[in-house]
């Protein structure tokens, strides 16, 4: 197959993928192998694929297509590093959490980008002490125990963020320890036309509701004092304007059907008092049936016999 021919095989499958799935995360696959992303790829079998590309190929293909799919625009500027796109209809967190699950543990490299923090543990190092001043150098506090050197604390050699020192590599190889796991990593998800960082999908739904509420309740209020009527006002406006009426029909002679109870009520409120009264008597009525079974109750569990007999 000519270059040329692979290039459009290659701009019909994102196109394909594109106009099928409507979820893309952007990832970032640094020290990712051959063999892990085919793990990966199994792993999203059914639920979403992978597609690889040069950069500049995955651009030129964008430009190709930003006429029929301008939000295209707003993925272009993560297409940088070594990336590449997992497609997906399923839940965004799920596959995420898929995308993310597949690590393998990975030994200190030096001027390697150090994921995190790394510490050596106190305790015996089975090495011999001949090999003192190695950790001398690197400022790590040792004593010699049965004849092997033991590091005396806990100790960073490694800060997150930074670059691993070739003398750092070295200690954390002879000491046996693979401090970095290494897998893809979501940097970017571009869903239905809007791009966002994969930190949103940690956001609970609860949370988005409440702060959705809060805004609802300052449009409502804003609305309502300025005399603009909006979506979020109306409902308001309504109650008030039939509050309005009742007010209205109170202190008229129109009558309608909402307002002939408060009428009543405002023009005779004694015979509403009569009327509660025999459902009042009633409960306290039941309510003094219960005391007196209880009391039966407790003097039948006294087997007639006194506290003292």
């Amino acid at each position: 197959m000519s270059k040329r021919e692979a290039k459009e095989q290659y701009f019909e499958k994102l196109k394909n993928y594109i106009d099928s799935y409507k979820t893309a995360f952007v990832v970032n696959v640094d020290n990712v192998g051959s063999n892990q992303m085919h793990q990966i790829r199994h792993s999203l079998r059914g639920q979403a694929v992978v597609l690889m590309g040069k950069n500049t190929m995955v651009r030129r293909a964008f430009k190709t297509f930003v006429a029929e799919r301008p939000e295209l625009d707003r993925l272009m500027p993560h297409v940088k590093g070594n990336i590449g796109f997992v497609f997906t209809n399923g839940d965004l967190k799920e596959i995420r959490g898929k995308i993310l699950e597949n690590r393998v543990a990975a030994p200190a490299k030096a001027n390697a980008i150090a994921p995190g923090d790394v510490f050596v543990p106190a305790g015996n190092t089975g090495m011999e002490p001949g090999k003192t001043s190695f950790f001398q150098a690197l400022g790590i506090p040792t004593k010699i125990s049965r004849g092997t050197i033991e590091i005396v604390s806990d100790v960073q050699v490694v800060t997150g963020g930074e670059r691993v020192g070739p003398s750092e590599a070295v200690l954390l190889n002879m000491l046996n320890i693979s401090p970095f796991t290494y897998g893809m990593s979501v940097t970017q998800v571009f869903d239905e036309g809007t791009c966002f960082s994969p930190e949103v999908l940690d956001v609970e739904e609860s949370s988005l509701v409440a702060n959705l509420l809060a805004v609802v309740r300052d449009i409502a209020a804003i609305s309502l004092a300025v005399g603009y009527p909006t979506t979020a006002a109306v409902p308001h406006s309504i109650v008030n304007g039939y509050k309005n009426l009742l007010a209205v029909s109170v202190a008229t002679d129109y009558t309608f059907e909402g307002s002939e109870k408060i009428k009543e009520f405002l023009e005779n409120p004694d015979a509403f008092v009569v009327a509660a009264a025999p459902a009042a008597a009633a409960d306290s009525g039941a309510a003094a049936e219960e005391v007196k079974e209880e009391e039966a109750e407790e003097s039948d569990d006294d087997m007639g016999f006194g506290l003292f007999d």
